[in-house]
Parts: structure tokens; C-alpha cells; sequence
């Protein structure tokens, strides 16, 4: 009898590497794949790819599985980095990673494994599937710490029927565990942050290669001009660090923190003060709206959404939806919410869908 296929994405580091391991032991005929999704200014400076590939393959060394590369930068650039780029023009803070998991690595990657006779795909990324009459449901990670379901939400029935996370029952400091016992060499490789294609270089000197900056006027809500900013692209809302901006009397000496953008005008709106009011948002509308089921959730019921990765689940509810426009209601307001970052919305540690944020 034919064993199953899984190719697995395999980015040399260890939550990938265990998760190949695991399916080996489970009797699948594993495949790794390793891709490769940014060719601009990709030097060892700023981009580990080299390094993580040779990683990659020291560990499918040790399990016993092939391992193939795959380059997709010409897919990410299109379905990804231009979008990416298209939205911070707009003034919103887009989250590339969402789309790069919902296009790249279970829509491009999907494809490619297919072709390589695959029956299933698989990542180590930390969340479950449940399947449970005939429909498939996207469940948080059981360690709560590093539960990567908010970076999936965007997924389908198709993709999560094809799809396996052998780690997501598992705590970070388990696949640790299993990884030095099986004497990997990344056992104790450090978690990687942040875009590929941004990586460790400057955020700033990275963005201004691509979009054209216009310096304008830091204010507050009252039209007091208190500094000058770079371009309002390089912010975001709820931002504090690199404003270069002093205390006033008025607040006492807070710290300054972005407000909004008006864009029409290219100025820049501070408040002083983490806890200022206006920082604080009661409810939220969000367009681009994905549900996994394909269905809507219920109004008025009560739920829990996130506005950013590492943001608690806040309880809420869903105050008007359509086919194109959801709004969200919180029973506290929510600070900072940024125009351009996901919305995500939970029953328990079902996650249901959501919608990238508009105002």
C-alpha cells in the first residue's frame, strides 16, 4: 500500500524541522521543501536564506527525507510585496505575513506540492485543524504563547483540507525538547522575526528604496504643530520610538504617540500619553472579509477578536456585516487600532475569519 505524501515547508528552523521529524515517525512518505521568496538585496547582511537552507538540509540529513528548493520570488513580488507596498502609499500599515501564508505558503507552495504528487502540505506553524461534520475548523495552538492562528485566518476549506500541523499540540519548550533529542543541529536556533524581505536591515532605509517620502507637519488634535515628520508612511498608529519629539507642560512630560494620519494634508497627529482617550477605539470596521466556514458568523453574538498578533482576545461582537464590510464592537475600547493590520475574530479557540481593518 502506497504511503501517503506530505511535503512539508521546511525554513531551517526548528518548529519546521520537528514538524518533518513528526510526520517521518507517523509513516508519511515526507518531502521537504524549502522556498525562497525574495531575490532583491538578499545578501548575508540582512537575508539568512543561504544559512537557512543549509540548515534545512543538515536536519533532512539526520531524518532521512529529501529536500528540494523552490523559488518563488516572482509570486511573492506579485501577490505580496507590491500589495505590501500599495497600501503603505495609502497610509495604512499592512501585515504581509497574512497574505504571504493565505498566497504563498498555502496557495503557490499548495501548488507546487501537488505537482510533486503530494496528498497532503504541512508547516510548523503553532495551530490544529478539526474536522467536524465535513467542515473543517482552524483551532488556536496549544501554547498560547505562540499560537500562529492569527496569521491564518485568510485560510479555506480547501487549503485546511489539504493542509497538517503536526506541532500545533505541542509547547514551544516540547519541540525543543524532541529537537535536542534527536540531536538536531537547530535544537537551540534562535525563532525568526520579522519579513524575509525586510529582515534585520533598517525598516526605514529599506521602505524609502521603493516609496518616495515627503516630509510634513507633526500636530496635535487641536492643530498645534509640535515637530516635523519624514514621511508619514514610516509611522503607524500607537507608535512612540523615533517621533524626536519633547515633552510639553501640558502633558506632564508624556511621551508622544501617533495618533492618525491625515493624508490629505501629510501631517502627522500625536497625543501625549500611552492612556490618552483618544487612543481608545470602541468598535472597528473591516473590509476584505474572509470566513473559513465560507459563512458570515452570527450579530450580537459574543465573541473574541484580536487587532494585532499579540494582543488578549477581546470579548465582542459582530455589530453589522455584509458580504464586503463587517463592524466590530468591543465591551472595552481597544487602544490603538491600525487601519491596514487584520482583525480577527474567535469562538473559544475556534478561529472564525476576519478582515484587514479600515477605520
Amino acid at each position: 500500500m502506497r504511503k501517503q505524501r506530505v511535503v512539508i515547508g521546511m525554513s531551517g528552523g526548528v518548529d519546521s524541522s520537528v514538524a518533518a521529524l513528526l510526520l517521518k515517525q507517523q509513516g508519511y512518505d515526507v518531502v521537504g521543501l524549502f522556498m525562497k521568496n525574495w531575490k532583491d538585496d538578499d545578501t548575508d547582511e540582512y537575508c539568512s536564506s543561504r544559512q537557512d537552507f543549509i540548515d534545512a538540509a543538515s536536519v533532512t540529513d539526520i531524518i532521512g527525507i529529501h529536500l528540494e528548493a523552490v523559488n518563488f520570488s516572482a509570486e511573492y513580488k506579485d501577490r505580496v510585496f507590491d500589495r505590501f507596498l500599495a497600501e503603505y502609499q495609502t497610509g495604512q500599515t499592512p501585515n504581509p505575513d497574512v497574505l504571504c501564508n493565505a498566497e504563498i505558503k498555502f496557495g503557490a507552495f499548495l501548488d507546487h506540492a501537488i505537482e510533486l504528487g503530494a496528498d497532503h502540505i504541512a508547516t510548523g506553524h503553532y495551530a490544529q485543524i478539526r474536522e467536524l461534520n465535513g467542515m473543517f475548523q482552524l483551532l488556536k495552538g496549544e501554547d498560547g504563547t505562540k499560537d500562529q492562528s492569527y496569521f491564518l485566518y485568510r485560510l479555506n476549506q480547501k487549503q485546511l483540507a489539504s493542509t497538517l500541523f503536526p506541532i500545533g499540540h505541542l509547547y514551544k519548550r516540547e519541540v525543543r525538547k524532541i529537537a535536542q533529542d534527536y540531536k538536531l543541529p537547530n535544537f537551540s536556533k534562535k525563532d525568526s522575526t520579522g519579513i524575509c524581505f525586510i529582515g534585520e536591515r533598517p525598516f526605514r532605509n529599506f521602505l524609502s528604496r521603493y516609496l518616495p517620502h515627503k516630509p510634513g507637519e507633526i500636530q496635535t488634535p487641536e492643530g498645534t504643530i509640535v515637530g516635523e515628520h519624514i514621511g508619514l508612511m514610516y509611522y503607524t498608529i500607537g507608535q512612540r520610538q523615533g517621533l524626536r519629539i519633547g515633552g510639553t507642560k501640558e502633558g506632564f512630560g508624556k511621551p508622544w504617540f501617533v495618533l492618525k494620519k491625515n493624508m490629505a494634508d501629510n501631517i502627522l497627529i500625536v497625543v501625549q500619553g500611552h492612556d490618552h482617550p483618544k487612543l481608545f477605539q470602541p468598535m472597528l470596521a473591516a473590509s476584505d472579509l474572509t470566513w473559513i466556514s465560507g459563512k458570515a458568523p452570527h450579530c450580537r453574538w459574543v465573541y473574541a477578536a484580536k487587532t494585532r498578533y499579540r494582543q488578549p482576545d477581546a470579548p465582542c461582537s459582530i455589530a453589522k456585516i455584509s458580504e464586503v464590510k463587517c463592524e466590530i464592537e468591543f465591551a472595552q475600547p481597544q487602544w490603538a487600532v491600525t487601519p491596514g493590520q487584520s482583525v480577527v475574530v474567535y469562538e473559544s479557540k475556534v478561529c472564525l475569519g476576519g478582515g484587514v481593518i479600515t477605520e
